[in-house]
């Protein structure tokens, strides 16, 4: 019952926080600064769990390497991602994330040599079949003219590129939780998050940090309810890998894409809300079939 809990608070929490990042972009925040002011809000959240704890937290010898990476690569990726919020449609990236199956089957390919099975092919399939019911193309554009549009678009390449950050994190995330405990690997990565953030924030957004406290100042409580959403988000992640096999529970919260098409359409009014819920099904069935049966044991 409690994993079934962690579950499906992390299939919602995903696409709340994206809800909340997508509004801050429209209201001129930079996504470093973003991503920056998550981590540090979360930070003030986590302190006090690590300082006034009884006991001292349970650290296995390479748990601090695979933290850093872990928490570097999410500041990137994150920050990516709310580049491509900015400038593509919640409802067209939410189901974009089924292609992180697709860049871990690749990657298995070329770096451990496994070889996907039919059904991970067929999962591809599934992807690529479904990412035409989400593309957006005018009534008299050709539907494989829309296809190659949709892949040069800025908003596109962002969500994919914060995707392979995202792949590769998940690597370093699972090692880390081995070496300690899902609840110790939460309070690092967002504590760690902040100086990451700060540093890179530093040096390219000089000139603008005021600006940006200012714009922050106006609108705390959409900063609150994201750090609060993010938080949620990562924390039923760890939980969930804890309880269930990384590949199980990779596969369920692709069921996040339903919701993350869902508000696009309640909070942003994007349209074609049937044809994208009908991609993102397919899309997601794709995903669970790399996932739970694409690789050969």
């Amino acid at each position: 019952m409690l994993t079934a809990l962690f579950v499906v608070a992390r299939i919602v929490a995903n696409p709340v926080s994206n809800v909340f990042q997508k509004r801050l972009t429209q209201r001129s925040a930079n996504p470093l600064f973003i991503i920056g002011a998550t981590h540090a809000l979360l930070t003030l959240g986590c302190l006090p769990f690590l300082f006034l704890g009884s006991r001292p937290l349970p650290l296995l010898p390479g748990f601090w390497p695979n933290i850093v990476l872990c928490a570097a690569l999410a500041v990137a990726g994150n920050v990516l991602l709310v580049y491509a919020l900015e400038s593509t449609g919640l409802s067209v990236l939410g189901p974009i994330n089924a292609y992180k199956s697709v860049i871990g089957l690749v990657l298995g390919v070329f770096l451990i040599g496994e070889v996907p099975t039919p059904m991970g092919a067929a999962g591809v399939l599934l992807i690529l079949a479904g990412s035409y019911f989400v593309v957006d193309r005018d009534v008299n554009q050709p539907r494989r003219n829309a296809f190659a549009q949709f892949f040069r678009e800025r908003g596109i390449r962002f969500r994919f590129a914060a995707l392979g950050l995202s792949a590769t994190e998940a690597i370093f995330l699972k090692k880390a939780l081995l070496l300690s405990s899902p609840v110790t690997a939460f309070l690092f990565w967002s504590i760690l998050g902040f100086p990451i953030a700060a540093a890179a924030g530093a040096i390219l957004l000089r000139g603008r940090l005021g600006n940006e406290v200012a714009l922050m100042l106006r609108n705390w409580s959409t900063y609150l309810w994201m750090a609060l959403a993010t938080g949620a988000m990562q924390l039923t992640t760890l939980l969930t890998f804890g309880k269930l096999p990384v590949g199980y529970s990779l596969a369920l919260f692709q069921l996040s894409t339903l919701i993350s098409v869902f508000l696009g359409y309640r909070y942003f009014q994007e349209g074609q809300i049937r044809k994208r819920l009908l991609g993102s099904v397919i899309m997601a069935a794709g995903a669970m079939l790399i996932v739970l049966v694409g690789h050969r044991s």
